[in-house]
This record gives C-alpha cells, structure tokens and sequence, in this order.
C-alpha cells in the first residue's frame, strides 16, 4: 500500500513540472480589439490631452507590470519616471503576468486623477492656517486608463 501511494505521488509530481509556460504571441487581443483609431505613443499622452480631464484614445506603450491578473490590472510606462494605471472595464478579463516588459496597444478612455490639494480647500477651512488640509499628490499616479481592449503588438 505505501508503494502506491509513493508511485502516485511521483507520477502527480511529474505531471505537475511537465506543465509549460505558454508565450504570448504577438496580435493576441484580450478584450475588444483595439480599432479606427490611430495609437498614440503613453509618452506623449499628457500633451495631447491638454486642459482636457478625460479622452477617448488608443496608446502603445510597455507595460511594466501586470498587479492584478482578474479584472486586468496593469501598470503602464508613461515615460520621465510616470506611470499609467489601468484596468479592464470587463472585469472578467484575466491577464497574463508574461504580459511584464511586453510592448501593446491599448485602447479606452484616458483620465486625469483628480485632487484637492491643487490649491484648494475643504469648506470651513482656512487657506492658510492648521485646518489646512495636508494631503501630499504622488505625481506619479496622475493618469489612470479604463481599457477595452488590449492587443500584443511586441
């Protein structure tokens, strides 16, 4: 009886490192295929937004690293030390973590964060004073994206 138990957990053992990784090829689509617009580089995404607070565009970027794979939670390179924080609007989108360092075109809608410490005060407080609100902006998490679709391009 141990000798089977011992052969069946070898030959589960086996099974179990016998299982590859699979590469992600370029063109795999997670989501809608992005389309009829024209990818902008995430560098440059700030500057083509403007004054504007939300924009409808497609990007191609590096995706620096994949937070969370249910729902597609990802973070983007938006170059000078920025990043882009992005997610899926379908949350049943499961995105791979080989994602990491691979170039892609996304396409949604693009959104400045929005925070209160860009001169203004909570009301009843005073400009300037102790009630003065003390809220540090990281200016790295400035835009967030909601994503409809994702295609590998490199």
């Amino acid at each position: 009886m141990k000798k089977l138990v011992l052969i069946l957990f070898i030959f589960c053992g086996l099974n179990g490192f016998a299982q590859k990784k699979v590469a992600l090829p370029h063109g795999m689509v997670f989501g809608n295929k992005p389309k009829g617009i024209a990818p902008v580089p995430a560098t440059r995404i700030e500057t083509l937004m403007g004054k504007k607070i939300r924009q409808t565009t497609a990007l191609s970027g590096t995706i620096i690293r994949v937070t969370q794979e249910k729902g597609g939670w990802f973070e983007m390179d938006a170059g000078g030390g920025k990043i882009i924080a992005a997610h899926f609007k379908n949350y049943n989108i499961k995105l791979p973590v080989q994602l990491k360092g691979r170039g892609v075109i996304i396409q949604g809608v693009a959104q400045r964060v929005l925070t209160a410490d860009d001169l203004q005060h909570f009301a009843g407080d005073t400009v300037t004073g102790s009630k003065q609100h003390k809220e540090k902006v990281n200016p790295k998490a400035r835009l967030t994206f909601e994503v409809w679709g994702l295609v590998v391009d490199r």
